[in-house]
């Protein structure tokens, strides 16, 4: 849902905090389209599925706390 409607998306990278209960994993780098006016990020399906799958496997292998590159 596009908030802004006075500015255009182009292609960048940004830094995603995901929580899951005491789990705090952050990833840098992650592709989105950002609103030039606002700053507004938005995430492709496929990114946000990669990204769904990647907090699971954190929470299950114990992460507390850590900082991650994404890989796609």
């Amino acid at each position: 849902m596009v908030i802004c409607k006075n500015g255009e998306t182009k292609r960048g990278k940004v830094t995603v905090t995901l929580e899951r209960g005491a789990m705090t994993l952050v990833v840098k780098g992650v592709p989105a389209r950002v609103c030039d006016n606002c700053g507004e990020e938005y995430l492709e399906e496929k990114v946000m599925t990669g990204l769904e799958l990647v907090v699971k496997n954190a929470a299950k292998s114990g992460v507390v706390v850590e900082v991650r590159d994404y890989a796609a």
